[in-house]
């Protein structure tokens, strides 16, 4: 589903070539579940966003469900991402002037589905039938990050990012959205990848990529 080639990453900082990612290469198969690890700084963001399509390497390829990503145009990289990618992010980016279930609508409505049925089926999904009506200032943080994982599976995406889902939640509240990822994992065989700082939460992957420095120092099952 997912292949990097020698992928590398630089910025210019102070007028001079930073590397944050260097000659990162491996494949993800199709309903894999892994998890990208590292201290702070060593390039797990930029890695997840190189995956995702949200930038481009400065050398390397990324061949995402038979798509060279590196080839596309902006264009066309938008209708991919659209198409094929959900997206889980630590702080929620939910709309704040529209409730739960427009929130989840919105994806749906530009694709021309039935919104309302879809999005309420999701959002009983992920335990928050009943509540379809609240705006997210209304939510705790655990709820707006249930409404977040709905929305990301409205498209019914073949692949799932998530940047630190659990950032911004309390250990229980972080452990049920946790779950709920694991489930769906199982159950629609989405491929997903997350960034997390928690070792609990890699331990719960079938796979982890760790990063040092911008560079893959290991890869393999859960310690």
């Amino acid at each position: 589903m997912i292949r990097a080639e020698r992928l590398t990453k630089e910025y210019l900082s102070g007028g001079r070539p930073l590397t944050v990612l260097k000659d990162i290469t491996f494949e993800i198969t199709t309903g894999d579940l892994v998890s990208i690890i590292g201290p702070s700084g060593s390039g797990k963001t930029t890695l997840l966003g190189l995956l995702a399509g949200l930038d481009r390497p400065s050398a390397g390829r990324v061949i995402v469900d038979g798509e060279d990503l590196t080839r596309l145009t902006e264009d066309a990289l938008a209708r991919f991402r659209g198409e094929r990618v959900g997206f889980v992010f630590q702080s929620f980016h939910l709309i704040p002037t529209l409730t739960a279930r427009e929130n989840v609508q919105v994806p749906l409505e530009l694709r021309g589905e039935d919104a309302g049925t879809r999005a309420d089926e999701l959002l009983a999904r992920v335990g928050l039938a009943g509540r379809e009506h609240h705006y997210p200032a209304q939510l705790s943080g655990g709820e707006q990050q249930r409404v977040a994982l709905a929305r990301a599976f409205s498209n019914r995406p073949k692949i799932l990012f998530a940047d630190e889902p659990t950032g911004n939640l309390d250990t229980a509240t972080g452990a049920k959205i946790v779950d709920i990822l694991l489930e769906l994992n199982r159950e629609l065989g989405t491929t997903t990848v997350l960034v997390t700082h928690e070792a609990e939460l890699a331990r719960k992957t079938r796979r982890v990529l760790r990063l040092a420095d911008g560079v893959l120092v290991s890869d393999g099952p859960p310690e």
